[in-house]
Parts: C-alpha cells; sequence; structure tokens
C-alpha cells in the first residue's frame, strides 16, 4: 500500500559519456529533488557542476547500502522526494539501485523512472548483431570457478548476450569465452561508448583475444556475443539423436502417444533425413 505523505524515489538515467545524453525531465529532477542519492557523490559532482544544480548529494552505494538504504526510506516516508543516480547511465542496472527500489516497493513509497542511456542496450544496437533477442549479464563474478560457472550456463544461449568488463579483466574474460563458445563466434568489443575515442570492434572472439593480447585494453567494455545460431543448434540436435539408433527413436515418439507414421516423420525431421531413410531402416531392423 502507498503511504500518501511518502515522497517518490526518482531513479534517473544520467550520461554514460557525453554529456548532453542528459534529458530535461532529469536535469528539472535533480534541481528540484530534496537530496541527490549518488553512487559517487564526486562524479555526480561534476555533472551538478555542468549543469549549475546546488541540489545537496547524499552516497549510496554498494558498501553502505545494508545501512543507508532504511535512513534513505525513512527520509522519503517523511515526505522528502529523492532522486537517485548511478555513476553513468540507468540506476538498478548492475548497481545497488535495485535494492533500494525493493525497499520503496516494502513500504509504500513510489518509484518512478527518468529514462535515458543505458551502455547496455547502446552497444548491442552498435555492435550490428542481432538484437530481435537479448540477455544481459552485467559484470561477470571475480571468482574464477562462479564466473566459469555462469558462462557454461551460457553455452548453448541462442539470445545475443552482452556482457560488462573493466579493462584489466578483459583478457580473461576473452579467453573464457573462447573456450566456452568457441574462437569463431561473432563479438562486439564496445569500449568509451557516446566518447570522442569511441570504438567498436567486431570479429571473432579469438581475432579479439589475440588483438587485446597485443595491444593494452582501455576504457570500460561492453562485449555483445553472438548467440547460437538456428543452424548450430539443428547441427547439435542432429547430433545428439545421432546417439541412439533409428528404431530407439521412434519408440520415443511411440510412448509419447504418437502413430508409427508420425514418429518416423518425427524422426526424420529431428535426423534432418528423408523419411524414406527412417522408413527403410527402420522397417529392415524389423
Amino acid at each position: 500500500m502507498i503511504q500518501e505523505k511518502a515522497g517518490t524515489l526518482y531513479l534517473c538515467a544520467t550520461p554514460i559519456g557525453n554529456m548532453e545524453d542528459i534529458t530535461l525531465r532529469t536535469l528539472k529532477l535533480l534541481e528540484s529533488a530534496d537530496v541527490i542519492a549518488a553512487e559517487d557523490t564526486r562524479n555526480t559532482l561534476k555533472l551538478l557542476n555542468r549543469f549549475e544544480i546546488k541540489t545537496p548529494m547524499t552516497s549510496y552505494h554498494e558498501h553502505n547500502k545494508v545501512g543507508k538504504g532504511p535512513f534513505l526510506i525513512e527520509r522519503l516516508l517523511a515526505g522528502e522526494n529523492i532522486a537517485l543516480v548511478t555513476d553513468a547511465g540507468m540506476p538498478g542496472i548492475s548497481d545497488p539501485g535495485a535494492d533500494l527500489v525493493k525497499l520503496c516497493y516494502e513500504a509504500g513509497v513510489p518509484v518512478t523512472v527518468a529514462p535515458g542511456a543505458s551502455a547496455a542496450v547502446v552497444a548491442l544496437v552498435l555492435s550490428g548483431l542481432d538484437t530481435r533477442r537479448f540477455v544481459f549479464e552485467g559484470f561477470l563474478p571475480s571468482d574464477k570457478k562462479e564466473k566459469r560457472a555462469i558462462m557454461q550456463t551460457l553455452e548453448k544461449e541462442h539470445r545475443t548476450m552482452i556482457f560488462y568488463e573493466a579493462p584489466h579483466r578483459l583478457l580473461d574474460t576473452l579467453e573464457e569465452l573462447e573456450g566456452i563458445f568457441g574462437g569463431e563466434r561473432q563479438c562486439a568489443a564496445i569500449r568509451e561508448l557516446t566518447k570522442k575515442f569511441e570504438e567498436v570492434r567486431r570479429y571473432s572472439i579469438e581475432n579479439q583475444r589475440l588483438y587485446f593480447k597485443e595491444n593494452q585494453p582501455k576504457g570500460e567494455f561492453v562485449l555483445v556475443i553472438e548467440g547460437l545460431s538456428l543452424e548450430e543448434q539443428r547441427r547439435e540436435a542432429q547430433a545428439s539423436w545421432e546417439e541412439i539408433s533409428i528404431s530407439d527413436h521412434i519408440q520415443r515418439y511411440l510412448d509419447q502417444g504418437l502413430s508409427e507414421k508420425d514418429a518416423m516423420k518425427q524422426a526424420a525431421k529431428d535426423r534432418g533425413v528423408s523419411k524414406r531413410d527412417v522408413y527403410k531402416e527402420y522397417k529392415g531392423n524389423e
């Protein structure tokens, strides 16, 4: 239940590079809020100074969210309006803003968004890879075992994948990606989004690894990885069916209630062969 006297938490997107990528609405909210909760007040101060905004700030980040979150909720319940900003982009994406939003809903505090730039979406449309369906993985864990475990769950992922990565970890991540997806998979390595030295490198994972092995990565990166193609999925599915006999293959469909004709038809489709070949081998084994 929404508390009638409560203020509102405004999730305000800020530029991911170019300062001009800020909306008029966000500027108005930053100026009119009672306080700005910032991931790093030093970074946000540069933005506020640029637009001559004098609103007071308080810090809210990963290392103080447990204690600071309830404090901000108290201020919101007292009627104050708070603008939440991250260092760059949309609050709540790969930062503790999501935790504050949960606290607001639990306490009956209204939440709304002043949308704007998000590095993940900007990189996706710049990548030249399929944008129809995608999955955002954010920053991978620093622990190697945990990192590899997450990557292994994506081995058969057919959607385009988006990762954030720091320059000092980029090469290790590319090596891990190559081990999981193979070297031929297409990968866009994008850095310095919307800035003067914005760069989009669109090559195979192997090419990216070899390049950055010789050229030190600089700047924050977004990696956009091609998903498993329909043709690759089809080949893998066919290969898995070839591990069992045609008789066992057809029997699985018979057990599911299909007629013998439909079971043979489906088995032929699974294997990528003609119905005649399936019929010939199946009947020849009787």
